[in-house]
């Protein structure tokens, strides 16, 4: 069975997230990517924090574009089966889907997670291909372009070697290789990427500057569809009756778009309607120790501003610079409050900072009581 070429795992993954009681329809996205199949706008990356639903839009998309799958009878029920585009691109494509978060059994340095990635991927061209000879070619761009094939690239988890500090002398190459592999490149239709962290960029002539990115700080078209806005929440709320929508507001509350709609974490949401408890389900991911650290670098410049936020305040700053894969550890302020703001641990619109809402700010509590934090460690622990 292939690997990435084609595959049938994304739709088999759909069809587990369209088979649970708490699942939103977020298949609008479609529409908007469709315009962009083959256009200069087809690369498309877009960053969001851990558990806002880019797994699921990435499954839905390869269970859709897939030529080799039959999906209707499932898109068929949901939104985008009303759009004027849904038939002229449902399972019309060769679609390469690739996450990169799985690692080589074979060893762990960067040759053995490249020489999977690659060989993976030329297998599959080869099984589809029969008559293109991999031992003909040097690139496997190279080899895409003998298909005379249009392709659809789905890729999750593009920073994951950037987002857990793996093969730093080795990065710059891995941007390369996708330069290689998508940029300029006839056979590519669409290019959808997704991660945390948005693209490493030293100047203009960055390896991927291809893409547009969108960003918890820079993104007026996608915003609704990453995370659950309001009126869903109030839809799912209705499906039981354990937990009100205030409750569930008061909690998980406090994330807002460009666009001004309020935003909540999926996992959250859904952990807590499923268990009939309002607690942190999202930050036990272990981000926050990352936080902590940030905050550790620069303790007495932010002091004061996590002070007020830990109180309930906003904080009034402007925030232009985004953190991104690559970069060193944050330092100053703003670079502090950027990362924090990537990860999704505050929330800024209109040009104020604050924690989102309950669920973390009993995660920023229990973290600045970390005695390293001397001074505001005690003013927390008072507070």
């Amino acid at each position: 069975m292939a690997i990435y070429l084609n595959t049938n795992r994304p739709l088999e993954n759909f069809k587990e997230l369209c088979r649970k009681k708490y699942m939103v329809d977020k298949s609008l996205i479609i529409e908007k990517l469709n315009e962009f199949i083959d256009s200069s706008d087809k690369y498309i990356c877009i960053t969001r924090p851990r558990r806002f639903g880019k797994t699921s839009i990435i499954n839905m998309l390869g269970a859709y574009y897939t030529k080799e799958i039959n999906s209707k009878e499932i898109f068929d029920k949901f939104k985008i089966s009303n759009s004027e585009s849904y038939l002229e691109n449902l399972n019309k494509y060769n679609v390469i889907s690739i996450s990169f978060n799985k690692l080589s059994d074979r060893g762990n340095t960067y040759n053995h997670y490249m020489e999977m990635i690659k060989t993976s991927l030329i297998n599959d061209i080869a099984e589809k291909y029969p008559e293109i000879d991999p031992e003909k070619y040097f690139a496997i761009s190279d080899m895409l372009e003998a298909t005379n094939d249009k392709f659809i690239f789905i890729i999750d988890e593009w920073d994951y070697i950037f987002n857990n500090k793996m093969f730093k002398d080795n990065q710059n190459d891995f941007l390369e290789f996708l330069r290689n592999l998508l940029k300029d490149r006839t056979y590519v239709a669409l290019a959808y990427m997704t991660g945390v962290l948005p693209i490493k960029k030293h100047s203009s002539t960055s390896a991927l500057n291809m893409f547009d990115e969108y960003t918890m700080l820079n993104d007026m078209i996608y915003g609704r569809y990453f995370g659950f806005t309001e009126e869903e929440v109030k839809e799912l709320c209705e499906k039981q009756s354990k937990i009100s929508f205030k409750e569930i507001s008061d909690w998980y509350n406090g994330y807002i778009n460009e666009d001004g709609d309020r935003i909540y974490n999926p996992r959250s949401v859904v952990k807590a309607l499923q268990n009939g408890k309002c607690i942190s389900y999202w930050t036990n991911t272990g981000a926050m120790d990352e936080v902590k650290e940030y905050l550790k670098y620069n303790t007495m410049e932010v002091r004061e501003d996590v002070i007020k936020m830990v109180s309930g305040y906003d904080v009034d700053i402007i925030i232009n610079e985004e953190f991104r894969a690559g970069q060193e550890p944050p330092k100053t302020k703003t670079e502090i409050y950027s990362a924090m703001i990537i990860l999704g641990f505050l929330s800024y619109y209109d040009g104020y900072l604050k924690i989102p809402n309950k669920e973390l700010m009993r995660e920023f509590e229990k973290a600045l009581q970390d005695e390293s934090f001397g001074y505001v460690s005690e003013i927390i622990k008072k507070f």
